[in-house]
């Protein structure tokens, strides 16, 4: 019912106050009148695991960037709490569909770490075919749709998606990540107004990390912050503390409650801090100082859970210990038999972009693969993975 005032009244927003859900204090005990989500032992042990094997992950191949042995890398440290905490309360059959700093959830998933190779060396056992730049992952039978390049794109296709699941009517939705600088882009509005007219199971999961590159939070939206922006779409919203597990856990699992037993889109954001640069091209000590790092690692979120088990007793000191010298031996191994392997074979250049290929891409490729031999110096790689059926001859034409 419309309700009719007779003296102008502007709004702004400031009379509506979102909190921030959280139970886990950094000390790793719970707050005053939290209530510990239902997480078995096991449960929370393969969460701060995947946790954990994400973080030595990152650390080692960003070593590796600056080695030379890597083009490019994006770490999910600081973050990985709100990327495996959302991914366990997942329905392993639902679709994630990520930005660029989720390998978290993958390895919650079960990707294993030749598979993290794979893709990052684009060898020939990349699912990818090496067409991708490194941490652009994709796993069909994990659920977890291969990560594009362009921002923001998967968050209208996560909307899109989610009504397919609905329609399918089997119980699942998509989650989608995102940073809160991607949520300035119009393809978020455009996805949350889509969701919110056609009642679709979507999770729109916000990692807000203060920054989008270089640029702060303050000089990226004048409102408190991405939030409140689900009031404009009539959606569910909860903000979230991103470096409390607990919290980010529980969040998403009454999140997806809501998203599929009543079709309707749910807004996460979660509060959190990137510790290491944005990618391997960044220097964060041009925009932030050491003393605001200080005081996020002091909020560690591995460090949080690790506490939280050990005080449970469901970890221990030693186990830590085991586990990152496995993980480290097993990473370094694992990459060192990824470095080894062959390129995809040429051919895989043109499959899967036509059902059948074209007799203009024939051309096209059958162009490339004389250019490849009479320079191969200069394309080494390509030049091994030559078939051998093509003749030296040049195109009569010319190169191009």
């Amino acid at each position: 019912m419309t309700q009719y005032v007779h003296q102008p009244a502007f709004m702004t927003g400031d009379e509506v106050t979102i909190p921030t859900f959280g139970l886990l204090n950094p000390d790793g005990k719970l707050y005053g009148g939290a209530v510990e989500p239902a997480l078995e032992r096991h449960h929370a042990r393969r969460i701060y695991q995947a946790m954990l094997a994400t973080r030595v992950l990152d650390e080692r191949m960003m070593a590796a960037q600056r080695q030379g042995r890597l083009s490019f890398y994006m770490q999910c440290t600081g973050e990985e709490a709100a990327v495996v905490g959302a991914t366990a309360a997942l329905n392993d059959a639902d679709m994630i569909m990520a930005q660029y700093r989720e390998q978290g959830a993958l390895m919650y998933r079960g990707f294993s770490i030749d598979e993290f190779m794979n893709q990052l060396f684009g060898n020939e056992l990349d699912y990818g075919k090496g067409r991708q730049m490194p941490i652009h992952y994709g796993s069909r039978k994990l659920h977890y749709m291969t990560i594009s390049s362009p921002l923001a794109t998967q968050i209208p296709q996560a909307t899109g998606y989610a009504y397919g699941q609905k329609l399918a009517g089997q119980g699942h939705c998509t989650l989608t990540f995102f940073g809160e600088g991607a949520a300035s882009e119009g393809d978020f509005h455009a996805a949350l107004n889509m969701a919110a007219v056609h009642q679709v199971p979507v999770i729109f999961f916000c990692r807000n990390n203060g920054y989008a590159i270089s640029t702060p939070a303050v000089e990226q939206y004048a409102a408190d912050g991405i939030a409140p922006r689900a009031f404009g779409y009539l959606m569910h919203v909860i903000r979230v503390d991103g470096n409390d597990v607990l919290a980010v856990y529980e969040a998403t699992r009454q999140a997806r409650e809501i998203a599929v037993e009543h079709n309707q889109p749910v807004l996460i954001e979660a509060m959190s801090y990137r510790l290491a640069a944005h990618s391997s091209s960044d220097d964060p000590s041009g925009y932030r100082s050491k003393d605001e790092e200080a005081l996020w690692r002091a909020k560690d979120p591995l460090l949080r859970l690790q506490k939280w088990l050990l005080n449970k007793q469901w970890w221990s000191e030693e186990e830590e210990v085991s586990q990152q010298e496995t993980l480290r031996r097993d990473v370094l191994d694992t990459m060192k038999r990824a470095e080894k392997r062959s390129s995809p074979p040429l051919d895989s250049l043109i499959s899967d972009v036509y059902a059948d290929i074209t007799p203009a891409l024939q051309r096209q490729f059958d162009q490339l693969k004389r250019h490849i031999r009479r320079y191969p110096e200069a394309y080494p790689r390509g030049a091994t993975s030559l078939d051998l059926d093509v003749g030296a001859e040049t195109d009569s034409q010319g190169e191009a």
